[in-house]
């Protein structure tokens, strides 16, 4: 078969939807398919490189503009390719729009990752455009019945999302060896973007004297966040580590008491490092956001889920936990159970593999 993973962005590029399709498309290649990822570059040159036995085209990017690249060559390269699935990840506009007049794919599959939360003029534009791309589209996969449900760009064409959650390869979590701090530690992983919601735990960890925190990732947000940190004190008990190599991720993880994903918009629609941290056995705190984080984290199970944008309700959560170390080890069981059960890389690839299988069997 031949697929198309069409996005914005591709590794060594690093964020949940990046690390998603590499990972699906390596599992992808392996298993013997011809497998293209068509995303942007970060400059103006249009490259194609091999990684893993996925073919990467990286097209020429002139700009980004809201977060969106904008580049000539990436629809004209699509235009080009035959594949029997374009695989569309959204939000991505120029992608979406580029498939729906371009394309020449025998099926259209998309996997609707968020909602497009903070560029609402830029929506206003695009919206027509993006429900036509979801009623053309052969087949939606959402990655939990409760973003289908929540969207209300999904729900005019619920009956045709297909539910595939986000999985991972729990055994090097699994495996790291557990480390006993000699503080309490809290760990955040993730982009160090507006939605994240990191001043939100930094106000917290003002009401939790000796905790620290490790924040493990960078963005446009790292320098603000330094800086509140400093304004309130935390310098000597927040570290900002930058970005980690992926391997090295699963000591960080054992190294921590508690994991905390402190989003406070939509745009955080899953949380793939909840999965991880789960299948570390870490307890993790999450907040409320009508998303998938409720979904894969349940409340009073694996972990413990809270209202956005309130510092005493997070502290509270954490400090339940940091003061029960039977309450930990039992809700981080619980977590490793529940990523082995149902968010490991084999059931996402197989459940991708069913959705492809059908879309193409409606086809001449």
């Amino acid at each position: 078969m031949r697929i198309l993973h069409v996005y914005k962005d591709y590794f060594p590029v690093l964020g949940g939807i990046e690390n998603h399709i590499r990972w699906l498309a390596e599992a992808q290649a392996a298993a013997g398919h011809d497998v293209t990822v068509l995303v942007c570059n970060t400059g103006a040159e249009t490259v194609t490189e091999t990684y893993q036995g996925v073919r990467v085209i990286k097209a020429g990017r002139w700009a980004t503009v809201a977060s969106m690249p904008l580049s000539v060559q990436q629809p004209l390269l699509l235009a080009k390719m035959r594949p029997d699935i374009a695989h569309l990840h959204l939000p991505y506009p120029l992608g979406a729009v580029a498939n729906l007049f371009l394309g020449r794919a025998r099926a259209t599959v998309l996997t609707y990752h968020s909602d497009i939360v903070r560029q609402r003029r830029w929506l206003r534009l695009y919206a027509p455009l993006l429900r036509l791309v979801l009623r053309r589209a052969d087949a939606i996969i959402t990655t939990s019945p409760v973003y289908s449900d929540s969207s209300a760009w999904l729900r005019p064409v619920r009956s045709r999302c297909t539910v595939v959650p986000l999985g991972i390869d729990p055994p090097p979590f699994r495996q790291a060896v557990k480390r006993n701090s000699e503080r309490p530690t809290l760990l955040f992983v993730g982009r160090l973007r507006y939605y994240k919601g990191l001043d939100t735990l930094l106000h917290a960890l003002v009401q939790l004297p000796d905790v620290h925190l490790r924040i493990v990732g960078d963005g446009p947000m790292r320098g603000s966040w330094k800086q509140l940190a400093h304004a309130l004190g935390l310098n000597n008990r927040v570290a900002f580590l930058g970005d980690v190599a992926t391997e090295k991720l699963p000591a960080l993880y054992a190294a921590a008491e508690v994991f905390v994903l402190p989003a406070n918009a939509r745009a955080e629609a899953f949380g793939t490092v909840l999965l991880e941290a789960m299948a570390s056995g870490l307890p993790v705190v999450s907040t409320e956001l009508g998303t998938g984080t409720s979904w894969v984290n349940q409340d009073g199970v694996t972990g413990c889920v809270v209202p956005p944008n309130n510092p005493a309700a997070l502290a509270q959560a954490l400090r339940s936990l940091l003061n029960d170390e039977a309450l930990r080890a039992h809700m981080g069981a619980a977590g490793q159970e529940r990523v082995e059960n149902r968010f490991t890389l084999p059931r996402m690839v197989e459940g991708v593999a069913s959705v492809y299988e059908e879309v193409l069997a409606s086809k001449p």
